[in-house]
């Protein structure tokens, strides 16, 4: 009777071990982040924000948009702009999405944003310069080209 006991009990165990190792852990879990003007948070200055916050990444937030924005020196951030996604290119067609530039001149958000069709991000300085894509985005990535294959995103 002890042995079907003890054996009984391992059983249990060994179930919940293994039940329970299939929960998610909660580090995997899409953490809201946005930015906001004058939020001094953000890091790294034009390197590709999604190589760490995406699924699986060591960054708070998986962002669907995100990069930075340099003064037309392309030298220094340009902070506290805004960043629309229109459907048409000169801030045309229909508005998706307006994301805030931070105080040190990266924009990010993990809200939904679908570049299945035609997404043209128009970007506006604190000062009210503004300046756009002429062709569409297929992805938030900005800092993926932008810097690295295209100029800076930039705006006087």
């Amino acid at each position: 009777m002890l042995n079907k006991t003890i054996s009984g009990i391992f059983l249990f165990i060994a179930i919940l071990l293994i039940f329970g190792s299939c929960e998610k852990d909660d580090s995997e879990k899409n953490e809201t982040k946005i930015s906001r003007h004058y939020d001094d948070e953000s890091h790294n200055n034009g390197q590709n924000c999604m190589d760490c916050h995406k699924s699986g990444g060591d960054g708070e937030g998986w962002f669907t948009v995100a990069g930075s924005v340099y003064d037309s020196l392309k030298t220094n951030p340009s902070p506290n702009g805004t960043i629309k996604l229109f459907t048409e290119p000169g801030g045309t067609g229909t508005w998706i999405l307006t994301v805030e530039v931070d105080g040190l001149g990266n924009f990010y958000t993990t809200e939904a944003v679908s570049f299945d069709g035609h997404v043209y991000p128009v970007v506006e300085s604190a000062q009210g310069n503004v300046i756009g894509m002429k062709a569409p985005t297929p992805t938030g990535q900005c800092n993926s080209c932008h810097g690295v294959t295209t100029d800076k995103i930039w705006v006087k």
